[in-house]
């Protein structure tokens, strides 16, 4: 009967790919841009999950202000420009929000909008919104909240 031989397996290769794959992802990431203003969000019962990807986000500051962002920089750079393409939103004003959120459906039918408001934003504002995205058939958005904590 013959010996059996040990099998020896080098894992230095393994470890390399390791490191590869990690500098790779590291230098690839994009990181999410800071948001274009601080909001703080009310709160409610719903836990309803927001999409991930193909989102225009309105923005509605405290003081009324109104800012435009997508989740993509390609669409981003398509509607502010690309000089603009690593801003989270640009501030516009709520006349001009009907024809940048028109333009931006026909690139992207998919989109969905998602209004995230300052608790403390006046609802003026807020209604004003809702009317223009009714004026541009955007019959369907969510409400973005925090959890109400019971």
């Amino acid at each position: 009967m013959a010996k059996r031989v040990g099998i020896a397996v080098d894992m230095t290769p393994m470890v390399d790919v390791g490191f590869l794959l990690l500098t790779f992802f590291m230098l690839t990431t994009q990181f999410k841009p800071d948001e274009a203003a601080q909001v703080t969000l009310p709160e409610s019962h719903s836990v309803i999950k927001l999409p991930d990807v193909d989102v225009a986000i309105v923005l509605i500051a405290k003081g009324g202000e109104v800012y435009l962002g997508f989740d993509s920089q390609i669409m981003r750079a398509n509607i502010f420009g690309n000089e603009n393409s690593m801003k989270a939103g640009m501030e516009v004003t709520v006349r001009e929000l009907g024809g940048l959120l028109t333009r931006a459906r026909m690139k992207n039918p998919k989109l969905r909008t998602v209004i995230k408001s300052d608790k403390d934003a006046e609802f003026g504002v807020i209604e004003d919104v809702m009317k223009v995205l009714q004026e541009v058939n955007v019959t369907r958005f969510n409400l973005v909240t925090n959890e109400e904590k019971s």
